[in-house]
């Protein structure tokens, strides 16, 4: 596996792997990888001949009071892991090489609306931070297919629609969230959880499945289901941002005749914020 830093270097890479016939796939990521990084990976290489991972955690998506110094950064471990996994280049710039004017002075691409919504609500400006990465980063590899997680579903839906919105020649892919055995999502963030934590985590997706396993035998009283689910998420130790019950193709908010729906919901447990989301296709009773 090949290691660069340099943009242009990267540039000079993927250009020859094209004129070779080779196809491109690029996995966006902060590093810390665990297994639902790994999934991304593999997913890409049966796609396509080359994969490209990025490692750079990006300040712009951070806010002044949030983990930007004390994110896990875990290089050595992360390039075994891609190495095993049959990573072709990983891409790991320092912040000149995508913000050559720095973080403060950067151009900033901004999806308004959804931007502003759900996590959007309590991280204001961390979606423009990923648009704008997510950006520069397409436009120096050039994949012809980007590869994201279903955990991080609202950042899926709005980088959709950046895409589609700009025409980047680019085909956005997903892969499933993957879990712990216990059903809590993987996430870099879960090692912030103290072991009396980590054994109270699961139960946001339970409450997720089963505000899930309402919807799907025909519940449609969203409003109550979500404050059900958080009343319960309170009552098991966490901060709740929201849950919230919204379609699955733009996350709008669901009428009586919308089947295709996404339960999301954001709270915090000690020290992390955690984030998941489970689909359900709504029943039919009204």
């Amino acid at each position: 596996m090949q290691f660069l830093r340099d943009a242009g270097a990267v540039r000079r890479t993927v250009a020859a792997w094209s004129a070779a016939g080779d196809s491109v796939a690029l996995v966006p990521t902060m590093g810390n990888l665990h297994a639902g990084h790994i999934a991304l990976v593999e997913a890409a290489r049966r796609r396509v001949a080359r994969v490209v991972v990025s490692i750079f955690v990006n300040p712009t998506q951070f806010g002044p009071r949030e983990d930007f110094a004390a994110y896990p950064r875990t290089l050595p471990a992360d390039r075994r892991l891609l190495g095993a996994a049959g990573a072709d280049l990983l891409f790991a710039p320092g912040v000149k090489a995508l913000y050559p004017h720095d973080t403060h002075r950067a151009v900033t691409v901004s999806v308004p609306g959804l931007s502003g919504e759900l996590c959007g609500a309590s991280r204001p400006g961390h979606f423009d931070g990923v648009c704008s990465v997510v950006l520069r980063l397409l436009n120096v590899v050039r994949p012809e297919v980007a590869l994201f997680g279903e955990k991080d579903f609202q950042q899926l839906a709005i980088l959709r629609r950046l895409v589609a919105d700009l025409q980047v020649p680019v085909a956005m892919a997903c892969v499933a969230t993957v879990r712990e055995p216990d059903g809590l999502a993987m996430s870099s963030r879960n090692q912030y959880l103290t072991p009396a934590e980590r054994s109270v985590a699961p139960l946001l997706a339970e409450t997720l499945r089963d505000c899930a396993k309402r919807i799907a035998a025909g519940r449609k009283d969203y409003a109550r289901l979500e404050r059900d689910a958080v009343r319960r998420l309170r009552a098991g130790g966490f901060r709740p941002d929201y849950v919230a019950v919204r379609t699955a193709n733009d996350l709008a908010r669901p009428g009586p005749d919308d089947r295709r729906l996404r339960v999301l919901a954001a709270a915090w447990l000690g020290r992390a914020r955690l984030i998941d989301n489970v689909p359900v296709s709504a029943g039919s009773r009204r």
